[in-house]
């Protein structure tokens, strides 16, 4: 992606369908000077994300689609993507597949940052199955979404050590705290 100069940011939507905490910290990082994105729309596909309160905290447009009928939800986002002239997408705890002709639509502008050390535990519980694993580490990965789920080429990870005493809930709570640090690296790197 091209460099940028000033303050021409580079238009973002987060989606999340959670409590948003990388979604909070994204929009942190979007108020800072080196920061090269602005977060100009928020995405859920559920009305119970706890972090769409972000959006009126901010004063950042969000929106809920349903995804039930996934090519209607998929038409309104792209529309609401084209009107907003959104030219990144960072999904955040995202709990929907895209389809492939919405990534194809995207392509190269769709990352995501996901539980483990890909290409380790695509997909959900990525903290029970690195501890029933007995795996010495866990992490964070930013990756680009391609049609593969958790498969597209790696931007940037990050490692944590798992302990003995570690529960998926505790490995949840490490790792997290460096998908803190690990996403605005990634988004610097990408811009860089």
């Amino acid at each position: 992606m091209e460099k940028l100069t000033g303050l021409n940011r580079v238009k973002t939507a987060v989606f999340i369908s959670g409590t948003g905490s990388n979604l909070k910290n994204l929009i942190k990082y979007s108020k800072i000077k080196k920061s090269p994105i602005s977060i100009n729309l928020i995405i859920s596909n559920t009305n119970k994300a706890r972090g769409l309160h972000y959006g009126d905290l901010f004063h950042i447009k969000k929106k809920i689609l349903n995804f039930k009928n996934i090519k209607n939800a998929e038409k309104k986002l792209l529309t609401l993507l084209m009107t907003n002239k959104i030219e990144l997408i960072c999904l955040a705890g995202f709990m929907k597949v895209l389809s492939k002709g919405f990534i194809k639509r995207f392509n190269g502008k769709i990352i995501n940052i996901h539980p483990s050390l890909l290409p380790k535990y695509k997909g959900l519980n990525t903290h029970n199955r690195a501890i029933q694993n007995r795996d010495k580490f866990s992490g964070c990965t930013v990756h680009y979404v391609t049609e593969k789920l958790d498969s597209g080429k790696i931007i940037m990870q990050r490692k944590v050590k798992i302990t003995k005493k570690d529960t998926p809930t505790t490995l949840a709570k490490k790792v997290l705290k460096q998908e803190h640090r690990l996403y605005p690296e990634a988004i610097l790197k990408i811009f860089n």
